[in-house]
C-alpha cells in the first residue's frame, strides 16, 4: 500500500510539473519541473517512506523497461545492418562533441584559480 501511495505521489508531481510548465510557458519539460518539485519535497521526512517504497518497487522491475527497446531493435534489424556503422559513428562523435562543449562551458564559467601547489608572489 505504501508503494502505491508513493507511485501516486510521483505521478502527481509529474502532472503538477507538466501543468506548471505548460501554464507558465517554461523552457523546460514538465517532468523536469516535477523532478525539481520532488527534490524539494524530499526535504520533508514524512513523504520519504512512501517515495522510497515506490522507488524500490520500480527498481525491482526496471528490466521491463528495456523490453520495448529490444523489440524495436529486433524489428528494425535490417536498418541497423544497413546503417549501423553510420549510426555508431554519429553516436560516438556526438558524445565527444557534447563532452567537449560541456568542458568548454565549464572552463568559461569557473573562475581561474592557480593550482594548489603554487604560492602567491611575495609569499614564503
Amino acid at each position: 500500500m505504501l508503494a502505491l501511495q508513493g507511485l501516486a505521489g510521483l505521478l502527481l508531481l509529474q502532472s503538477v510539473g507538466e501543468l506548471l510548465a505548460r501554464s507558465l510557458k517554461l523552457p523546460v519539460p514538465g517532468p523536469v519541473v516535477g523532478m525539481m518539485l520532488l527534490a524539494v519535497l524530499l526535504a520533508w521526512p514524512a513523504v520519504r517512506p512512501a517515495l522510497e517504497a515506490a522507488a524500490n518497487a520500480l527498481l525491482q522491475h526496471l528490466s521491463l523497461l528495456f523490453v520495448p527497446v529490444g523489440v524495436g531493435v529486433m524489428t528494425h534489424m535490417g536498418l541497423l545492418q544497413a546503417h549501423g556503422l553510420r549510426l555508431l559513428l554519429v553516436v560516438v562523435v556526438s558524445t565527444w562533441v557534447g563532452l567537449a562543449m560541456t568542458a568548454l562551458v565549464l572552463q568559461r564559467l569557473l573562475p581561474a584559480t592557480p593550482p594548489a601547489g603554487d604560492a602567491p608572489e611575495g609569499g614564503p
